[in-house]
């Protein structure tokens, strides 16, 4: 079983969330390309654990670069980076395999394995192994720089409570504060609801369904592959992958089933860059290449499955019903720590996008 994402720059993740450690091996990275690894630990602390409304599970998320670094700079050759597990408990997980998960992957995981698979916390299928991804977009990152391409999300929903737009809230003043560390949203005006909500969720020992905000502008025209590698379906593919991500709309998303062509369409326009659609109603990528409008995209999380209420599941040992109260150390809401893999995901997938088609060079 393989775990990569991209075709020319690929990323392949590989650890466990209970085992020693997670990381990515990184291939196709141009060589000189600086590595900060301050901006590497901010976005590892981004998506990182231990917040008052995430899992209470403490990871410091130190990157170690093992190869393809040196003196600061990449050398063209693969990037191993491992995230060490210093705060694992497997002790809460002592009633797997007998007892499946509802809503977790623990049973076709271990018919897959023919019982060999590593349940603790997910295993290899656990939103630990963001990490790794977080990590080779930190690396990835100045690329993106160099093309003055601009990657933004945040929290769209939580439950019943919807943010504004990305386009017209967007503040980045905001990331560092409260309101940002929380939740990772933009729109200062429904955070009092958000927290209120999530607070009730896990007073009862419940979860809650969010959405996640993707936005990119500066994208060239042109940019994509034909059909299963265009702009849309690469990035859809890389955000379906995301643990608990249910459903990636682009653009107006499920919406425009309901809306006429003429409402629909987006009309071409003369502009100092060249032909541009009307920005009113712009489709980011058309037949799969980029339109140079911003590319804007949804990502719905559906509720963490480790809930803290009792649950009747199958006992495999004794082929009978039973009670499952899970334990341990969970998120209540997905979509604020998602925010930084979404970001990340989209990095990659568009690097990989532009190398293949010759925005970014082997120097």
């Amino acid at each position: 079983m393989r775990m990569s994402l991209g075709e020319q720059l690929r990323v392949t993740l590989f650890g466990e969330s209970h085992g020693p450690s997670v990381g990515a091996l990184v291939e196709g990275i141009p060589p000189g390309i600086e590595v900060d690894r301050e901006q590497i630990q901010l976005a590892m602390d981004e998506r990182k654990t231990g917040g008052k409304y995430a899992s209470k599970r403490s990871e410091p998320d130190f990157v170690e670069i093992l190869s393809g670094v040196n003196e600061g700079k990449t050398t063209g050759w693969p990037i191993m980076l491992l995230i060490r597990n210093n705060d694992s408990r497997s002790t809460d997980y002592s009633f797997l395999p007998d007892i499946p998960r509802p809503g977790h992957a623990d049973l076709p995981m271990m018919t897959r394995s023919e019982g060999n698979a590593d349940l603790n916390g997910g295993g290899s299928s656990s939103a630990r192994l963001t990490a790794g991804l977080v990590a080779a977009a930190a690396i990835c990152h100045p690329l993106l720089q160099t093309l003055e391409w601009n990657i933004s999300a945040h929290t769209a929903s939580i439950g019943e409570v919807n943010a504004e737009p990305l386009t017209k809230c967007f503040n980045k003043n905001l990331v560092g504060k409260k309101e940002w560390d929380s939740f990772r949203c933009h729109d200062e005006k429904v955070y009092e609801q958000m927290v209120e909500l999530v607070n009730n969720a896990s007073q009862e020992g419940n979860s809650l369904g969010s959405s996640v905000e993707l936005s990119v502008s500066g994208l060239p025209m042109g940019l994509g592959e034909p059909w299963f590698d265009g702009v849309e379906p690469a990035l859809a593919r890389g955000l379906m992958a995301i643990p608990a991500a249910r459903a990636v709309e682009f653009g107006l998303g499920c919406n425009v089933a309901t809306m006429s062509g003429s409402e629909h369409n987006s009309s071409w326009e003369k502009t100092s860059q060249g032909p541009r659609q009307n920005l009113d109603s712009a489709d980011g990528a058309l037949g799969g290449f980029a339109t140079g409008s911003p590319l804007n995209a949804k990502i719905t999380f559906k509720p963490p499955s480790s809930i803290n209420i009792p649950q009747q599941t199958l006992d495999l040992s004794s082929g009978e019903l039973t009670t499952l109260q899970v334990e341990g150390r969970h998120d209540p809401v997905i979509a604020p720590r998602a925010v930084s893999v979404v970001k990340a995901v989209a990095t990659i997938v568009l690097c990989d996008l532009a190398k293949r088609g010759g925005w970014i060079s082997e120097r």
